[in-house]
């Protein structure tokens, strides 16, 4: 198999290096952490002057680590490895299997010699957690399965193969390894329901029902569609399961903590306020909710809007789901409020951008009705609508960015595209010092 750049994380890891900090490498397993501790990073420190000797690794979900487990003879040894008078580099693999590992971390942390990294896959190692457990020194670098471009960079096959493959059987670098469909459906299922449902049940002493299985399809069934545990309570009741939307509440939470799924808040651009309910739920990499649907429900426009907005995620923003609301008239001359939705609001720092997922518009009735949403927001901010077509970007009469979902995934830099000049349907686009002529 080809190998796998992960520059992006690579390039973060190397920006926080001998930073002072814990470098804590998260997210879903199987997604690649291990690998870019352990070969990506490691061989870049090599390539850079660091020795072997002053590199500490340990794999503590291994059998040949299980005396690592212990605190105190983890710590000893670590300890018993250190070269004086260098910079020693220290990487725990799964070191959530160690209890008491914050007291051990915050521990080695004190040493000026050591930089550490850990990886860790599950609630232990949210965000907000890794600010508690190391006292402010927890410095997150979350991991995703491959993004598209990491997808085709070691694709062997054309871009409409790759294509397929990818919205069919999402982004797990071993996806990659499994030249035939059916071996990659077999890895997803059985990774699907003998890793990560038997992880969350053992982790949350979960009773062996039928709940978690009824929760994780009507997810996968609904995704992207706005809902919440209440309403999913009632979905529940006419499948003859009674379970309290709190009860329902919970298990969402054991799914985010496992970085199964992901939830996407409602924003109300206008009144500039975050709306309590509902959500709408996106799995973390679209194979894994292919195959919990035996690959039965394969709508391309929904898939296309889940792996847009992890790509989103990727790219460090922050992702709501977007409401535009306005007054208007009903047949009766009465007025009405009606909300609007804006498939992504995007932030990051100063930058905003309002992205509409569109599969294809054929003609302007479909062009009016994608972009009815984004011409009522009254702020500058970039507003793009990604079509599946494979188009060169353009620039509509309400000064919207249109362009090709391939594009979009392949090259981050084209969201940046600006319109210096628009003569009738001839526009001419900019970004970083390129220009592209339509």
């Amino acid at each position: 198999m080809t190998e796998i750049k992960r520059d992006l994380y690579l390039q973060k890891l190397i920006d926080r290096k001998e930073n002072g900090e814990i470098k804590v490498i998260t997210g879903i397993r199987r997604c690649g952490k291990s690998y870019l501790l352990f070969n990506l990073y490691y061989n870049y420190l090599l390539q850079n002057g660091v020795d072997k000797d002053c590199i500490i690794c340990i794999a503590l979900d291994s059998p040949e680590w299980e005396d690592m487990l212990n605190i105190q003879m983890l710590n000893e040894y670590i300890k018993s490895k250190i070269v004086p008078e260098k910079i020693n580099y220290v990487f725990l693999d799964e070191v959530q299997f160690v209890d008491g590992f914050a007291k051990l971390l915050n521990g080695l942390n004190r040493y000026s010699n050591l930089d550490i990294y850990v990886t860790g896959s599950n609630s232990k190692f949210l965000s907000t957690d890794i600010l508690t457990e190391f006292r402010g020194r927890g410095d997150e670098v979350r991991v995703y399965p491959l993004n598209y471009a990491e997808f085709v960079s070691a694709f062997e096959g054309s871009k409409e193969e790759a294509w397929k493959n990818y919205y069919t059987y999402g982004g797990l670098p071993q996806i990659l390894a499994r030249k035939k469909d059916e071996l990659k459906a077999k890895y997803l299922r059985d990774l699907f329901s003998k890793v990560y449902l038997a992880d969350i049940v053992e982790r949350n002493s979960l009773r062996g029902d039928v709940v978690m299985d009824t929760l994780v399809n009507i997810l996968a069934s609904s995704v992207g569609s706005l809902t919440n545990p209440s309403k999913l309570a009632n979905t529940f009741a006419s499948k003859d399961i009674k379970v309290s939307d709190k009860t329902i509440g919970a298990y969402i939470d054991y799914l985010q903590d496992a970085f199964l799924v992901n939830k996407a808040e409602r924003y109300d651009i206008k009144g500039r306020k975050y709306i309590a309910s509902p959500f709408k739920y996106y799995f973390t990499d679209v194979g894994l909710r292919n195959a919990r649907l035996n690959f039965r429900q394969q709508e391309e426009n929904h898939i296309m809007e889940n792996i847009i907005y992890n790509e989103l995620l990727v790219r460090d923003f922050n992702v709501d789901v977007g409401v535009v609301e306005y007054r208007t008239k009903n047949a009766e001359g009465k007025q009405e409020k009606v909300n609007l939705e804006v498939d992504f609001v995007c932030n990051k720092g100063s930058q905003r951008f309002y992205i509409q997922s569109a599969f294809s518009i054929p003609d302007r009735e479909k062009m009016k009705q994608e972009q009815n949403s984004l011409v009522r927001i009254n702020d500058s901010f970039k507003k793009i609508i990604v079509v599946k077509d494979d188009i060169k970007p353009w620039y509509n009469e309400e000064g919207i960015l249109v362009m090709g979902l391939q594009q979009f995934l392949l090259q981050p830099e084209s969201m940046l595209y600006n319109s210096i000049t628009r003569k009738g349907k001839q526009c001419t686009f900019s970004v970083i010092g390129c220009v592209l002529k339509r």
